[in-house]
């Protein structure tokens, strides 16, 4: 009986906690959505697993000398793991829509704007007694990158800022990320008319090779000289990106599209769940964290289709003002949903191509946002 009694003492389901229950509930919810409904799969199936690890009790693969922490500490406290992500998805980006429009480069720029309102709101709830969410302005900018809609940039800037709040920064820029089919349609009818809506844009100009072997040097030479806190994420972008279109490098680029980032983005993910630990994860700043992201979004969302308007307004070349929610990062899925809105409205209107601009300069716009923050943080 004392080798029974001492079995059922070792066992996980004597020593689990209440709080350890909730989180495996939400690695299974994170699994539900990822195989179910086909959220953001990629991400959300090897986080929601992770998490699930990272609460049973007795088990410490997430800590101390645990694979997943040491993942941790070598993949994303380093900071190694966004940037090869990003430059996986640099080599499969083609900037030719935003080179075509140029124009489109101030949609990605308005719809960051979310970002730093974000900033000011988490900062603004840091005076309000008794809310518990007492958070520091490197924790505030940290959060206020989920307005990107760009999960690396947000994991980096976390990771960078405030690691203490990784898991739930990470799980709502994912969340908020798969959701983009479902938040976005209202506010962007909400700030249209049906004839704005079913505005029908020209064709878009050849971009030759060369203008897409040269756009990334330029990129990179531009913001690294001017903002060299936002050069490691935009710098392996450009990279990415130059292996694609040279076409001299074509295994490298290939390598980089496929086996390496999907071998990061495993890792990743499941490093990022080892962070869902119930005592870290189950706080109210929390739920401010994810509040705050809904509203970053939504203000992103909203802001770059308040600024395709007014481009119309002192423009007498129309853009549909759909494509400017494109200006958020989440690659492609703002922009199918852009021309889902669109066809809606016009079933002859195809803005798939036209939201690509705005949707990339949005990638570029999330991570210069990134280097601000962090160039404005570093010394607090």
């Amino acid at each position: 009986m004392e080798q029974i009694l001492q079995l059922w003492q070792a066992s996980g389901l004597y020593q689990i906690s209440l709080g350890q229950l909730v989180m495996i509930g939400v690695g299974l919810l994170l699994l539900y959505l990822a195989v179910a409904k086909k959220f953001e799969p990629l991400l959300l199936v090897t986080i929601g697993f992770g998490g699930i690890l990272s609460n049973i009790p007795g088990v410490e693969i997430a800590t101390g000398d645990g694979l997943l922490h040491l993942v941790y500490l070598v993949g994303i406290e380093t900071g190694a793991f966004p940037l090869i992500i990003f430059m996986g998805v640099g080599a499969m980006t083609d900037f030719g829509p935003l080179l075509a429009n140029p124009r489109t480069l101030f949609l990605g720029a308005a719809a960051q704007f979310g970002i730093f309102a974000t900033l000011l709101g988490a900062l603004g709830l840091s005076l309000i007694p008794g809310l518990g969410m007492d958070f520091s302005l490197k924790e505030a900018a940290a959060i206020a990158i989920i307005g990107g809609a760009d999960g690396p940039t947000a994991i980096y800037v976390a990771g960078r800022l405030a690691p203490e709040l990784l898991g739930a920064i990470a799980v709502a820029a994912y969340s908020y990320m798969a959701l983009v089919p479902i938040i976005q349609p209202p506010i962007m009818k909400a700030l249209t008319t049906e004839k704005e809506r079913a505005i029908a844009m020209t064709q878009l100009r050849e971009v030759s090779k060369l203008e897409k072997i040269v756009f990334p040097l330029l990129l990179l030479l531009l913001i690294a000289l001017l903002l060299p806190s936002a050069a490691p994420l935009l710098g392996m972008f450009a990279f990415g990106n130059l292996m694609r279109e040279c076409g001299v490098v074509d295994r490298l680029s290939d390598t980089t599209q496929n086996a390496l980032i999907n071998i990061v983005t495993i890792f990743l993910g499941l490093a990022v769940g080892s962070k869902l630990q119930a005592d870290v994860f189950l706080t109210s700043s929390t739920i401010g964290i994810l509040l705050l992201g809904m509203v970053a979004f939504g203000i992103g969302t909203a802001s770059g289709v308040l600024m395709a308007k007014l481009m119309n307004a002192l423009s007498s070349t129309p853009i549909n003002p759909l494509i400017g929610a494109a200006g958020v990062s989440a690659v492609p899925m703002a922009a199918r949903v852009a021309n889902r809105v669109g066809l809606e409205a016009n079933p002859q209107n195809f803005l798939l191509m036209h939201a690509m601009g705005p949707n990339v300069a949005g990638v570029i716009g999330s991570a210069v946002a990134a280097g601000i923050m962090i160039l404005f943080t570093s010394g607090t």
